[in-house]
């Protein structure tokens, strides 16, 4: 089986001023620049015969170049305590339409429809019960604002779940335009 998802690759110097924020939370688990990108879509675990049907498939599921930036930082909540921290990027129209259009072509080759409303964001830490109140770290960055730039690609990456976290391997990259 081999666990599936299409993302956005944040261009390089996004990346690096996402990366410049993380720090000074002891417990946090921080992404690596490998590992830094928007999902628009998580498929999940599929056989090698689905897997080339979504190769094929999101061909047809491109849209035009986007320039997309970031407004703020937040987390997500597991079980009455936070489990991870993001940075938000706000949902263009443009955006909007290449993860619905994702969607419709993977429901063409037979998964279900996406239930969860898309919050585009990037993930940037895991949080562990260790992990120190995250508070002062979100009001130490809630003001982080990052130009919007150019994404011209959509990824199909295969994650591999290690010891030291996910490792993501490109399937398949699609250009945007």
């Amino acid at each position: 089986m081999t666990r599936l998802f299409v993302a956005l690759r944040p261009p390089l110097a996004m990346r690096e001023r996402l990366r410049a924020t993380m720090h000074g939370l002891a417990g946090a688990r921080w992404q690596s620049d490998e590992q830094l990108h928007l999902t628009l879509r998580f498929i999940g675990d599929v056989n090698r015969h689905r897997c080339d049907d979504i190769i094929a498939a999101l061909w047809g599921a491109r849209g035009r170049k986007l320039s997309l930036g970031i407004d703020g930082v937040g987390t997500f909540a597991g079980k009455g305590r936070p489990n991870s921290i993001w940075a938000a990027v706000p949902l263009a129209a443009e955006l909007a339409r290449i993860a619905k259009s994702i969607d419709r072509a993977l429901v063409g080759v037979g998964l279900p429809p996406e239930e969860r409303a898309f919050r585009p964001h990037i993930t940037l830490a895991r949080l562990g019960r260790s992990a120190m109140p995250v508070d002062p770290w979100i009001e130490a960055n809630a003001g982080l604002r990052i130009d919007a730039a150019p994404f011209e690609h959509l990824f199909l990456y295969e994650s591999v779940l290690g010891q030291s976290g996910s490792s993501y391997i490109v399937v398949e990259r699609y250009p945007l335009g």
